[in-house]
């Protein structure tokens, strides 16, 4: 397979020079020991463990995300992307996310695209994370996805420079902005120096960013909004994200049973009596937002929310039911969207994928099935996949079966050559492979920091970067105008 380096012109040869916005980077890390390194790593996990930066690996489906806290891995080397790249791949995830919230929007509504033809009404109407009680409901500047996560990676081409494409859009309740967050700060930390020789964009103002997304985003006529950030507790896998924004944003961190509704009203508990609450960023999943109208049982939302929520009293951030559009199945009907919605040609493109509900995309599937990537429409996380080439005979023919059974459960996608970057290990300094998820805001207007968080597959030959499978995270640096 055919690697592609970020720092290195050559992989197999690092001989072969520096790719030049990696120049003086790479030249300051050529002076330093692995003793020096080894100890600024350790010094980094001390820190980390401190405050409590932690991710929990879990695997059930009460919805608690109760698991086993570990710490994510950081990497000290870190992902640089020069200006040039980066102002390309922003105009891309503008007009990308721009046009899904146009889908959901039309989703909800008029839906407009599946009356033309593009998209069939089996993936909108017919599909699990379409709720039909979002219809006909208006949101604030027609926006769902107030925050969105888009997965992308980069893979060889044939001019050596490599090629960019989304693999994923997450829009649900993505997570990780808190990591991006906290690897900034740690490289100020350990390598103050770098900063003053590196004009890196800064990443710190996300919050106040989000804060002003989620001001621009509460109910009409409301001028100074009450935000809350809903979380479903201390044992979900991304707790400390949740904390860690609220107390950056400077807003209260609720559970459901702090929230309250009444007259189609919600309100936050607090020690001076009820507070009225206008937008809630959430961070739990549809289905346990309400127990009037999803799942009954559910103690981890506020009953009667989205009786305040039709009502058009308080927003919700992520939209309910945004979920439809970061639905696999979607994914490959994103292109058309824009193309759409806005009348563009795509920036940023789509992986090749098969769908497995059709019957030849099905076959050529099941014929190749140890040269693929096959996952589950709704899996997130790692889970639900299959690697094809990292894959035993035992694990192919179970995910045959599964295809089989239910064959528009999945989609498939050729094996990439994830870019690699160097990176810390117990061997050294060794190549890994990574991806990168920028988060973008959308509130009256779409923005984001520069960059993202950039994951990695600490496995040699790993192609898995997401942390609930063992990956780790670094710092993503892209270099300012005149810094290539």
């Amino acid at each position: 397979m055919q690697l592609l380096d970020e720092m290195y012109l050559d992989p197999s040869a690092p001989d072969a020079g520096l790719r030049s916005h990696y120049r003086d980077y790479g030249q300051w890390l050529g002076r330093q020991s692995q003793d020096y390194l080894r100890a600024r790593s350790a010094e980094a996990e001390i820190v980390f463990r401190r405050v409590g930066i932690t991710f929990a690996v879990y695997g059930d489906k009460d919805g608690s995300g109760a698991g086993t806290e570990r710490l994510i891995p950081f990497d000290l080397i870190p992902r640089i992307i020069p200006a040039r790249e980066w102002t390309r791949m922003q105009a891309g995830l503008v007009q990308r996310v721009t046009a899904l919230n146009r889908f959901i929007e039309d989703a909800y509504h008029g839906q407009d695209i599946v009356r033309a033809g593009i998209v069939p009404d089996a993936l909108v109407g017919g599909n699990s994370q379409y709720r039909p009680e979002m219809e006909g409901i208006k949101v604030p500047n027609n926006v769902y996805a107030n925050i969105a996560g888009i997965d992308i990676v980069r893979v060889p081409d044939a001019s050596g420079e490599g090629i960019y494409h989304v693999l994923e859009d997450n829009l649900r309740v993505p997570s990780g902005v808190s990591y991006m967050l906290e690897n900034r700060r740690m490289m100020m930390r350990l390598f103050p120096e770098l900063f003053g020789s590196h004009a890196v964009a800064p990443v710190a103002h996300y919050p106040d960013m989000l804060l002003d997304t989620l001001h621009a985003s509460a109910p009409p006529g409301v001028q100074e909004p009450t935000v809350v950030v809903l979380t479903p507790g201390m044992y979900n896998s991304a707790y400390f994200e949740h904390a860690f924004l609220a107390q950056q944003m400077g807003v209260e961190l609720v559970e459901g049973q702090d929230l309250v509704v009444e007259k189609d009203m919600v309100y936050m508990r607090t020690t001076q009596g009820l507070q009225r609450v206008d937008v809630i960023y959430r961070r739990v999943d549809d289905d346990f937002l309400d127990p009037e109208v999803f799942r009954p049982g559910s103690t981890l939302g506020c009953p009667g929310l989205m009786r305040a929520y039709r009502a058009g009293n308080v927003n919700i951030c992520n939209a309910v039911g945004t979920g439809l559009a970061d639905d696999k199945s979607v994914y490959p009907y994103v292109p058309e969207m824009i193309r759409f919605y806005l009348g563009e040609e795509p920036i940023l493109q789509n992986v090749p994928t098969w769908m497995c509900r059709k019957q030849d995309d099905l076959r050529y599937v099941l014929d190749h099935l140890p040269e693929l990537v096959v996952k589950e429409v709704h899996g997130a996380g790692g889970y639900g996949m299959l690697i094809g080439p990292a894959a035993s005979k035992a694990e192919i023919e179970d995910f045959r079966r599964a295809l089989l059974a239910n064959p528009a459960g999945y989609i498939a996608q050729p094996t990439l050559s994830l870019s690699t970057c160097p990176t810390m290990v117990d061997s050294g300094i060794a190549p890994r492979h990574i991806d990168l998820r920028p988060f973008v805001l959308s509130g009256t207007r779409v923005q984001m920091v520069a960059g993202g968080l950039t994951r990695v597959a600490l496995k040699q030959g790993s192609l898995v970067v997401n942390s609930s499978q063992g990956g780790g995270t670094k710092d993503t640096w892209v270099l300012e105008e005149g810094e290539q």
